[in-house]
């Protein structure tokens, strides 16, 4: 990505470094006080995500997912990580960069759709923990978005780690990250998110296949922003879009399930194959309509 004339974002809150005991609230992986291992929490996590299997089964409490996705109970927190700031690091001048890139690409796509105002999500940069209003947010659990306070959380070690366990390597392929999670925060402005919820809690039987179709809409998102960029020509370099094709065929469940356990079981996909993933984002990068970035029709 050539990002050297790019702006950045001011919507960057820098929480690296910040101890992630701070915050107050009740977090989705200890409630009632209960005092538990980062050793069990790893395994939890690992054992949803893998293997279908509910976290709270090993830690005993409510839904995780629940909380991730706002539908939980309001959380009472505070933070005084650095905000508004423009970022000195490499790393972090690349996350605001390319947050940035997404600002313009949205607020274009509003405006035409006749939206309004696009209202920029604020993104997240931290360490290991961090309080969040849908719980505490870990690294393990890799890039996300709180729909209850419209912020995207990245802990950057998850580009290194993703990269060499994965393969997934490349600053497009990084960004393509960010914009798939910016994808879920226009979900949520456009009301999307909050029927996905309802539809996963009145048919229990059909929640991973909705919540597989909420991710293949964010990788269509997400390829909507390639699109612009590669219509103006001057963020996009040769092999940037393979780096993000091969970013969504490394994500696809299938594939992580097969490196960690030798096959796949589609039933537990909670964010689709890899195969479609690729094709959704292929799909928005084609296309550049969000019209066409539906999978929940048909």
């Amino acid at each position: 990505m050539r990002l050297d004339d790019q702006q950045q974002s001011r919507n960057i809150e820098d929480r690296r470094g910040m101890s992630g005991g701070r915050g107050r609230g009740r977090s989705p992986l200890g409630g009632g006080g209960r005092k538990i291992g980062l050793g069990t929490i790893v395994l939890a996590l690992a054992a949803w995500y893998f293997f279908g299997v509910n976290p709270m089964t090993i830690l005993g409490g409510g839904d995780i997912m629940g909380s991730l996705t706002g539908a939980g109970s309001a959380q009472t927190y505070e933070t005084t990580g650095k905000t508004g700031a423009e970022m000195t690091d490499a790393e972090g001048i690349f996350v605001s960069k390319v947050l940035k890139t997404t600002e313009t690409v949205w607020e274009r796509i509003f405006r035409e759709n006749g939206w309004g105002q696009y209202p920029q999500p604020r993104l997240v940069l931290y360490s290991g923990l961090t309080p969040t209003a849908c719980g505490t947010g870990q690294a393990q659990m890799g890039p996300f978005y709180c729909p209850a306070d419209q912020k995207v959380y990245i802990d950057l070690s998850f580009f290194r780690d993703t990269g060499r366990r994965l393969g997934v390597k490349g600053d497009f392929a990084q960004g393509y990250v960010i914009a798939h999670e910016v994808g879920h925060h226009v979900q949520n402005r456009l009301g999307i998110l909050d029927q996905v919820n309802r539809a996963r809690q009145s048919n229990s039987r059909q929640a991973n296949q909705v919540s597989v179709m909420s991710e293949l809409q964010a990788d269509c998102f997400a390829g909507l922003w390639a699109h612009q960029l590669h219509r103006e020509g001057q963020v996009i370099e040769p092999g940037d879009i393979e780096e993000a094709m091969n970013a969504a065929a490394a994500v696809g469940d299938d594939r992580i399930q097969k490196s960690q356990r030798g096959y796949a079981v589609p039933d537990s996909f909670t964010h689709g194959s890899s195969e479609q993933r690729v094709a959704w984002f292929t799909r928005g990068l084609q296309s550049g309509n969000i019209q066409q970035c539906d999978p929940f029709r048909g």
